[in-house]
């Protein structure tokens, strides 16, 4: 796997993203702080605004942006959407009042919705090896994955030294070391640099028009509805598991969210021997089947589990949920990469983007409202039934007899529009 690091290109923006990625994860426990510092016992409510402007910004403004900065070089809109959240980084600690929070994050938000879809979409033509892509993916995959276990430690052992509001500057170093490895790194030209035609909304909503035309990106759609179920209820809901319902001490917290992480991790080392054995279909589909088995069993947990046994069975159940959404996460770049062209694959990886984070903004209200309002268990009743529902789609959208070859682009159906094309009326 850690092969593909001898590309020098790849491995500039891998330690531009892990580093970028732990910044990140400071400004998540520094901004929490600052919100408690800000509104007190209202602090859960200005986090609550602050994560719904951000995945509105994610699934709003990211096809829009791409579409207003298609036509320019790749590095300098990936170098630009850094500067911009570190500069918005930097303004967090002079923050006086909630709805400043809001306005920066916002922005901030809106930068990332510009790098990320961009970042993605490159690494493809980087590196064009099918072995090598799927190596990255994994990678990529355990990035994230260290990064929900690392931040945290970390800016637990900064604050024994530092405020709170010193954690913002890690931030601000994070992306501006980002910004300064893709400065420095040569990048291929894709067609994107050359220009695209069509109007300001054909290129906004082409990426979502090939998502509806692919059946493999239909299932896709289905799957990100999947994964954002057991996200929001691990997320979300941890804490009130581990405290309110089996009673156990703070630890048992980072314990449970550390197999969630661990599970994850496994799937993404194994994942390229895997898929080249199996396939994307066979492996994305079982971490479908498997989700709603597992939320079905931490609905169980919540009205069976003692304080002794509920532990063991909601770690084993963690693991399982990271697993299982690892078997579908890690390998959803080789579908998009499969479904597009040099030209249009900015649009998908937008596309994606913006339609899985809108899969959260269903999901995270089932597990933190309805579990306020009606208890932990119907939240998770309510996140197993959409899981199926996503599960179903993903089965009924993906038929068995997809016979199209792994790495061959699959865009080339009917009626499959392209950037060159006129405008839809």
């Amino acid at each position: 796997m850690l092969s593909v690091l001898r590309d020098r290109t790849y491995r500039r923006l891998f330690s531009a993203q892990v580093v970028a990625l732990i910044g990140t994860g400071l400004l998540t426990v520094a901004l929490g702080l600052l919100a408690f510092d800000l509104a007190g016992s209202n602090a859960g409510a200005v986090m609550g605004t602050a994560l719904t402007i951000k995945m509105l910004a994610y699934v709003g403004f990211a096809p829009v942006i791409n579409a207003l900065v298609a036509r320019l070089p790749k590095k300098p809109v990936l170098i630009a959407a850094d500067l911009v959240r570190a500069a918005m980084a930097l303004c967090l600690p002079f923050i006086t009042e909630a709805w400043q929070i809001y306005v920066v994050i916002f922005l901030l938000q809106s930068a990332s919705a510009t790098f990320t879809p961009a970042f993605q979409s490159l690494i493809p033509t980087v590196l064009k090896k099918e072995r090598d892509y799927t190596h990255a993916l994994s990678l990529s995959r355990l990035a994230y994955d260290m990064e929900a276990l690392v931040s945290p430690a970390a800016a637990a052992l900064l604050l024994t030294l530092v405020s709170y509001n010193n954690l913002f500057l890690g931030t601000v170093f994070g992306f501006l070391f980002s910004a300064t490895m893709v400065a420095a790194t040569t990048l291929p030209k894709t067609a994107d640099d050359i220009g695209t035609s069509g109007s300001l909304w054909h290129r906004t909503t082409l990426g979502a028009r090939i998502f509806w035309k692919n059946r493999r990106l239909r299932s896709l759609l289905a799957l990100n509805l999947v994964v954002a179920a057991p996200t929001a209820l691990v997320l979300v809901n941890s804490v009130v598991y581990v405290r309110d319902v089996l009673h156990r001490p703070a630890t048992d917290l980072a314990l449970a969210l550390a197999c969630f992480g661990v599970g994850s991790m496994i799937v993404a080392i194994t994942a390229p021997r895997v898929l080249e054995r199996f396939g994307d279909r066979a492996v994305m589909l079982t971490g479908a089947a498997l989700i709603p088995v597992a939320l079905a069993g931490a609905a169980a947990v919540t009205f069976l589990a003692t304080p002794e046994s509920g532990l063991w069975w909601l770690l084993g159940l963690w693991f399982l949920l990271g697993a299982s959404n690892s078997t579908i996460l890690t390998p959803s770049s080789r579908l998009l990469r499969d479904a597009s062209t040099e030209a249009t694959r900015p649009y998908v990886f937008t596309a994606q983007f913006s339609l899985s984070h809108a899969c959260y903004i269903i999901a995270y209200p089932l597990a933190g409202w309805l579990g306020a309002a009606a208890g932990l268990g119907w939240a998770a009743a309510a996140l197993t039934i959409l899981a199926i529902l996503g599960s179903a789609g993903a089965f009924l959208s993906w038929p068995r007899q997809d016979l199209t070859p792994v790495g061959e682009p699959v865009t080339k159906e009917p009626n499959v529009e392209q950037p060159t094309e006129q405008p839809v009326p």
